[in-house]
């Protein structure tokens, strides 16, 4: 099959162990990020099956009608940049491994690496030192604060006891069904939402980007964010209403930001609000990007190629497709 892989940006996946399970194709990496349709329904004429990092590219309509040979699309986790029923109207057969109770620990680690990095101001102390300056404040610790969970799943679990082996005092805000089990695993649920952002000094959102949760987090909500506090997002920028961070942290409600994702990606400009703000730490969306979480995710990815090229696709989210998969649909 004629594999093309987007958005590999440091040509990271063929030094991966995994990179063998697609011997026998013909492979075409790609390195730099590209959004433009031309460009990119040029670069992908002839591709029979699509590798995705994860969210990167943004994989609709417009571009699938350009794309005939295209016959299947191969990722890990959520896909809200890939037009599901056009690729079920054209027969492309998307398969995701959705890798239910599989955290990612990269990600995991990372925010709580952004918790540190921001309570300590580990980033402005470096830089000051390096600028000649010894010391520019005494900044707080995390030992018995209290740390929010505002969504309980993979991920949020992982943080939560992340808190617990701190010293955290660590309550949670949830679905039920996901209060149950924080409960479950010996954590207190916040009385309500509002008590969430009123009482902690660190929140980290740990929620799905669905219509549901698109701006859950309001202007009011941070409002209520005590002027010490912490808030920090390593799941999507979408979960913030638009623009409500930015003027919060300008209002001192919440005082500092920790972000690894932003609303619209890659972020070039280096005058990003978030990123001109002395309170706010901000990394460019490596949450998951480690080898060792490359090398399971592909590992995965690779396989489903595999599955497809012997006739069992597998993981597949749109299976409606699978009766008509061997004919292209007009």
């Amino acid at each position: 099959m004629k594999i093309s892989i987007l958005d590999d940006y440091f040509d990271t996946l063929r030094t991966l162990a995994c990179f063998a399970k697609l011997a026998g194709h013909q492979v075409k990496v790609w390195n730099d990020h590209v959004q433009d349709l031309g460009a990119l329904a040029e670069r992908l004429q002839d591709t029979e099956a699509l590798v995705l990092i994860r969210e990167r590219t943004q994989i609709r309509t417009s571009l699938l009608e350009k794309l005939p040979k295209l016959r299947l699309i191969s990722q890990r986790s959520v896909y809200p940049h890939i037009d599901i029923e056009t690729c079920t109207r054209l027969g492309i057969v998307v398969s995701s491994n959705m890798h239910a109770g599989t955290p990612s620990y990269a990600t995991a680690e990372l925010t709580w690496g952004l918790v540190l990095a921001a309570m300590r101001r580990i980033p402005q102390e470096a830089a000051a030192l390096k600028a000649g300056r010894w010391q520019t404040g005494v900044w707080s610790g995390l030992r018995g604060k209290t740390l929010g969970i505002y969504g309980y799943g993979r991920i949020g679990a992982v943080v939560a006891g992340y808190g617990r082996h701190f010293g955290m005092d660590v309550r949670v805000w949830a679905r039920e069904a996901s209060l149950a089990r924080a409960r479950g695993d010996g954590y207190a649920a916040s009385r309500s939402r509002d008590e969430l952002f009123e009482a902690c000094d660190v929140i980290s959102l740990h929620l799905r980007l669905v219509d549901a949760t698109r701006g859950i987090v309001t202007a009011a909500d941070l409002a209520r964010m005590k002027p010490t506090a912490l808030l920090v997002n390593t799941s999507r920028a979408g979960l913030v209403a638009p623009g409500a961070l930015v003027e919060a942290l300008k209002a001192g409600r919440p005082g500092m930001a920790a972000v690894d994702v932003f609303e619209e990606e890659p972020v070039r400009d280096a005058r990003h609000p978030l990123l001109a703000m002395d309170n706010v730490v901000c990394t460019p969306h490596i949450g998951y990007v480690s080898r060792e979480e490359y090398e399971l995710q592909f590992s995965d990815i690779f396989d489903q190629i595999a599955a497809y090229a012997q006739g069992a696709p597998v993981n597949v989210v749109n299976p409606q497709v699978l009766q008509s998969a061997s004919q292209r649909v007009p």
